[in-house]
């Protein structure tokens, strides 16, 4: 039985944004009967930006969606989980058409409306009638309250549904944006690390939203490694309809300093909700560097100690072994000098100068907890950066040794 509608004005779960409506459903894709099939829709034509993963071996919808997105416009997007469709050849991005264009027909739309994302099994062909017999259903589904439904949809191995919306004034306006995302394995920063949807009555042109969606991934999705992976479908997208009303926001103006804060600041919650629920994680580790050369150095240390294994395995264990933090940054490249560095864990000094501080026994026990912030000082220059991660357990080789079973 169809979903019922909603009216804008129903009780919600807090994430309705003026003129979308969303929906997700189950269509059989996925062997365990969950939601795997999602929509987006915008009400009107609305602006859209995106940005894409870097790895080469891209998917088909990665791949459709590239060149749809160079108009600028764009009704919305159908997301399917349980099924990356990449590597499937010519077929496969006859699917991702096949799966948009269900959409358009249905709606009376013009071809290239509508945006298509996949995720999950890599080199599977898509059941494209499952979609087919799927849409209408899902169209039924549609509610302006509905992106709860859709975040549940286009999960695979998540713990939880990830979702975030914030409010400020623009202009005088009332503007708001709501995002959804999922991602917990295969995490790296080389684009946006995942899928994530924003959308936003924000009146703003499409160029305009395309820099401002680079800057918050780069602030947020960039900013995260659970596993040192970039998936074949990483893809962040943002549409924004206009209905916020008022003057259209430019770039270089408080309006949009405005905005790419509150863009920033949703990307950033969906950022530290997969790494928190990256796969058999224990702690949310959030590494700063201070004191480096350049903001791009800070961040290359940063990232190249999120990424060694040797870390991540020693905050596993709760063991402050800061030598591994040293050497990671030292392989690096960046410029440094160890008998300069200070670091500490939680709170705990447990190097000054490159040299021992002799806190071992407090700083183990300062960070056998949930969450561990390591503050690294170069004392070399005025720049920082930081990046957020986790530990690496078992439970992360048990989840991903039985990933297709």
């Amino acid at each position: 039985m169809p979903a019922k509608k909603v009216s804008a004005k129903a009780p919600s779960t807090g994430l309705m944004v003026r003129g979308f409506k969303a929906a997700g459903i189950a269509c059989g894709i996925k062997k365990n009967g969950k939601k795997d099939l999602a929509l987006i829709l915008s009400d009107t034509m609305a602006r859209v930006a995106a940005v894409f993963t870097e790895n080469k071996v891209k998917a088909a919808p990665v791949i459709l969606d590239m060149k749809r997105v160079k108009k600028g416009a764009s009704r919305g997007v159908i997301v399917n989980s349980g099924n990356a469709n990449a590597c499937t050849g010519k077929d496969g991005y006859r699917v991702s058409e096949s799966m948009a264009g269900f959409v358009e027909k249905a709606l009376k739309l013009k071809k290239g409306d509508i945006m298509v994302s996949s995720t999950g099994v890599i080199g599977v062909p898509l059941p494209v009638v499952k979609v087919s017999a799927g849409v209408a259903p899902l169209i039924d589904s549609l509610s302006y309250d509905g992106l709860h439904d859709a975040t549940e949809a286009i999960m695979t191995t998540d713990a939880f549904p990830k979702k975030a919306v914030r409010k400020t004034r623009i202009g005088g306006r009332s503007v708001t944006v709501a995002g959804i995302a999922k991602g917990a394995g295969m995490i790296c920063p080389n684009m946006a690390t995942m899928l994530a949807f924003f959308v936003t009555d924000a009146n703003i042109g499409s160029n305009t939203l395309k820099r401002a969606l680079k800057e918050s991934v780069d602030a947020s999705f960039n900013s995260i490694i659970v596993d040192n992976d970039t998936s074949t479908n990483d893809t962040a997208m943002v549409f924004a309809n206009g209905l916020s009303g008022g003057d259209e926001i430019k770039a270089g103006t408080p309006g949009y300093a405005a905005f790419t804060r509150l863009l920033t600041g949703v990307a950033t919650e969906l950022a530290h909700m997969i790494v928190r629920d990256g796969e058999g994680a224990t702690r949310f580790i959030e590494i700063c560097v201070r004191g480096a050369r350049s903001a791009a150095e800070a961040k290359k240390a940063a990232r190249a100690m999120a990424e060694s294994f040797l870390v991540k395995t020693a905050f596993f264990g709760g063991d402050p072994n800061w030598g591994r933090l040293m050497a990671a940054m030292g392989k690096s490249g960046i410029k440094m000098r160890e008998d300069k560095v200070d670091i500490s864990f939680n709170g705990v000094p447990v190097v000054k100068n490159g040299l021992d501080t002799g806190n071992e026994s407090k700083a183990a026990r300062a960070i056998k907890v949930r969450e561990v912030t390591v503050v690294v000082d170069l004392n070399d220059g005025k720049s920082s950066g930081r990046v957020w991660t986790t530990d690496l357990s078992y439970e992360y080789v048990k989840i991903n040794s039985a990933y297709r079973t």
